[in-house]
């Protein structure tokens, strides 16, 4: 079946539809992983995007129902150059076709992802379209170009959970798959914002010794400190940071109270909680292959990423230091309050997919921790 692509500002692109028929509107990014992408698929970072993969060939690993970050697919639409049909996976159960069909999620394939991906790069991310319905260009460019921007979007709302809920899973193992740890073996107590969290972020928390339990993204600060935790967690999740101003006043009450760790949109929303701003990234950065400085060791280590906002440093005043940098285009990566036990990060250490440098800021999120309970 005949799809088109067609970007906001004219930009056309022609292949054909893989994934669920009919319509689909949203922010296009790149995505520049070889690997891992069902991981990206269930991603609720993804939720109001349309994620081109950089590598030519998708699919050939088939889906399997070990590797899902989330309870479903949040993207509005998958771009790839060559859809593989023939997976080949011992651990595969499906095809990427039949997922992204039985989840209504619109795919197309046979387009050039380079040119597009170069129009992206030189032009910054824009809202577009993917269509098997309609098939003319005039009208398909009208349509992108009326599609809100992700500026000012509240979408993490949107991707949380409803109640709270208690985590216990830890990570993969080869042997024995996901393990089930007793919760009377994790040491420290921790509360962990849902605003579109992974569960491999989850399970790295477990295996750290952490017994978790995820709260609403609405969920009142003086409920959690009632639940008296070792730790606060700020989750990944979608959207613009700034317009959930509800969330960023809850998470002030936890500052000099409770040690905090904060990953992507957590890393944002705890710079505006304490005073700073976030601006939009041209093209945003996406993929499991991206290098970022740690600022405290002086080491290089290459992450996970997807983001589209940053935070300015230089809007914190004193408050915080850079924590981590990114080698690639310089932004803030992390920070670091500069007396309390807090820190946060944009990338995502728990290699999901992507490689494992920096998982050890799990163990510096214990680390802080155990240096409060021994106050």
């Amino acid at each position: 079946m005949k799809a088109i692509l067609a970007l906001a500002d004219g930009r056309i692109f022609e292949g054909k539809s893989f994934g669920a028929p009919g319509e689909a509107t949203g922010e296009v990014v790149f995505n520049t992983a070889m690997s891992g992408y069902q991981e990206v698929l269930t991603d609720p970072s993804y939720r109001g995007q349309m994620v081109t993969m950089t590598y030519p060939q998708i699919g050939n690993t088939g889906i399997n129902p070990e590797d899902i970050e989330s309870r479903g697919l949040f993207l509005s639409g998958f771009i790839v150059k060559e859809y593989l049909d023939c997976h080949s996976n011992w651990r595969a159960t499906m095809s990427l076709a039949s997922y992204l069909q039985e989840n209504g999620v619109v795919g197309i394939q046979g387009i050039d992802t380079r040119a597009l991906t170069r129009h992206l790069r030189d032009k910054g991310a824009q809202n577009g379209i993917i269509s098997t319905t309609d098939l003319d260009p005039v009208s398909l460019v009208a349509k992108a170009a009326a599609v809100p921007s992700m500026a000012g979007l509240d979408l993490a709302s949107g991707v949380s959970c409803e109640k709270p809920y208690h985590w216990s899973e830890g990570t993969w193992d080869l042997a024995d798959g996901y393990p089930q740890i007793d919760p009377t073996t994790l040491k420290y107590k921790v509360v962990a914002y849902d605003f579109g969290i992974k569960y491999n972020i989850l399970r790295c928390l477990v295996q750290s010794g952490c017994d978790v339990t995820v709260v609403p993204s609405n969920f009142p600060a003086d409920q959690v400190l009632a639940m008296n935790p070792d730790g606060i967690f700020l989750s990944n999740g979608p959207g613009d940071p700034e317009p959930l101003v509800a969330v960023q006043a809850e998470i002030r009450k936890f500052i000099g109270k409770k040690p905090i760790f904060g990953i992507c949109l957590g890393h944002q929303l705890l710079g505006l909680a304490l005073g700073g701003s976030t601006v939009k990234l041209p093209f945003g950065n996406h993929g499991s292959n991206l290098p970022v400085m740690d600022m405290q060791t002086r080491k290089v280590e290459i992450t996970s990423q997807n983001h589209g906002f940053a935070v300015d440093l230089d809007s914190l005043g004193s408050s915080a230091c850079l924590g981590h940098k990114n080698l690639n285009d310089l932004t803030v990566e992390g920070i670091r309050h500069s007396t309390l036990p807090i820190f946060s990060v944009q990338h995502h250490p728990e290699a999901s997919p992507g490689p494992h440098d920096s998982n050890y800021l799990f163990e510096r999120f214990v680390a802080l921790m155990e240096q409060q309970k021994g106050l």
